[in-house]
Parts: structure tokens; C-alpha cells; sequence
């Protein structure tokens, strides 16, 4: 099924296949053209909302490019932003296979193009194909193991400049930029959502961001962000 960013969809199909199929990728042929004939491919605009936390699940999301925010609400309406998920995640999987409803809210960042399977196309799928068991129970348990890690160094630091440190040296561990003596990260969050991850208010972090400025630990153009310093982040960061 074409969205009305069909061309782009076809384009970007060979990319999706290669990413957001990745968990999936050595099963039999048969087991790969049953779940290509259960995918329908869509595109979304930045700020479109996939999934909300609370909602009934209606299946999976597979991101093919593009990032999604992912967050949970309050009852007097705090919002945190448990990650940033990139290409090749998989969202709602946890949902989809418990039948409760979903954990968190999925709003995407940037435009994303993403294959969803509704979630009886899936369970059926899953029913007819044993070894496609055992990829999604790896992923849920990386998926496990990667929240525990996340709560380890953003709950356990000890101070919001700490917390903001290893949130940057995260995002700059990714896309090639890990080797670099300089790394580059895009920051697609504002200092708003930044706040929200790590659980400190906008004008924290923007009191933070300007004084990695003006000890040259960083340095902005735009929205990309230069990290000068490297080792000064990572001695905030505890590292």
C-alpha cells in the first residue's frame, strides 16, 4: 500500500528492507515473502504520532529511516523521553505480542518511512514461522538490556551536567562519529525534550549547553553540534 509519498516509499524500499528487516533477515525464503506480503510500507511527517501510550495495539512498527521519540506522560502531565529510536528498531513489538496496551508514545522527529504490520497479520506470522520466534525474543531481550543500561547511566548520575555528558556522548558514538577525535552530533531535540530525558528543566540544560560553550568542550552551528573536547565530556560524564 502506497502513501502519498509513494515514489519516495519504492525508492527507499531496498534501504527499509535492509534496516528495519534486519532482525528477520536470515529466515527462509518462504518465512521473508510471508512477512514482505503482511508489510505495508507508509511515510510520515515530522511531529506525526504512531502510537500513543495507553491505546489498544494495532501492530508494528518497522522504521526505515527517520527517528522516533519515544516517551511516557504523567498524571499531572510531566513528559520523559526514554530514547531517541533509529533506523532498523522495531516499535511496539512488547505491545503487539502481550495484547496490552502500548507502554509509551511514539511521535516521529523527522520524516520516517516505516513498514507496519498489523498485529493478527503478525501473530499469525509468528504462529507459521518458529524461527521468527526466536528473533523477536532477542529483540525484546536487547530491547531489555538496552533500557537497563539507558536507566543505569542516566538515573545513577548524579548531577544534570553529568546526565547531559552522557546523553551527548552517546549520540555521538553513532553514525561513524565514534572514531573521530572531534565528533559531530545533529541535535534533532530541542532543549525542551532534552530536558525531558534527563529529567532537569529547559533552563538547566540551556545553562549547561552555554557553559560546554564557554569552556570550549562544544561548539554550535545550527543545529549540529561540534564536540571539541572529548575528554573534558567525558570526565563530566564520569566516564
Amino acid at each position: 500500500m502506497l502513501s502519498p509519498y509513494g515514489l519516495d516509499i519504492v525508492e527507499s524500499c531496498l534501504t527499509c528492507k535492509l534496516r528495519a528487516d534486519r532482525i528477520f533477515c536470515d529466515l527462509p525464503a518462504p518465512a521473508l515473502q510471508n512477512l514482505e506480503n503482511i508489510k505495508y510500507a507508509a511515510a510520515y511527517p515530522k511531529g506525526a504520532v504512531l502510537f500513543v501510550e495507553g491505546q489498544s495495539p494495532r501492530g508494528i512498527f518497522m522504521l526505515c529511516k527517520g527517528r522516533v521519540k519515544l516517551s511516557v506522560c504523567s498524571t499531572d502531565g510531566k513528559t520523559l523521553i526514554l530514547k531517541i529510536a533509529e533506523p532498523g528498531e522495531v516499535l511496539g513489538l512488547s505491545a503487539a505480542i502481550s495484547g496490552k496496551p502500548y507502554e509509551l508514545t511514539a511521535e516521529t522527529v523527522d520524516p520516517c518511512q516505516v513498514n507496519f504490520i498489523k498485529r493478527e497479520d503478525f501473530l499469525r506470522f509468528l504462529r507459521e514461522h518458529a524461527e521468527a520466534c526466536f528473533r523477536v525474543a532477542e529483540q525484546l531481550s536487547e530491547k531489555y538490556n538496552n533500557a537497563c543500561h539507558e536507566v543505569r547511566a542516566l538515573g545513577l548520575s548524579h548531577s544534570a551536567a553529568e546526565k547531559l555528558a552522557r546523553l551527548l556522548l552517546e549520540w555521538s558514538s553513532k553514525n561513524g562519529e565514534a572514531a573521530k577525535q572531534e565528533p559531530r552530533v545533529k541535535l534533532a531535540l530541542t532543549h525542551e525534550e532534552i530536558a525531558q530525558m534527563i529529567g532537569t528543566s529547559r533552563e538547566t540544560v540551556t545553562r549547561l549547553f552555554a557553559d560546554l560553550k564557554k569552556r570550549q568542550v562544544i561548539q554550535s552551528k545550527g543545529s549540529t553540534l561540534l564536540i571539541r573536547n572529548k575528554g573534558a565530556l567525558k570526565s563530566i560524564a564520569g566516564a
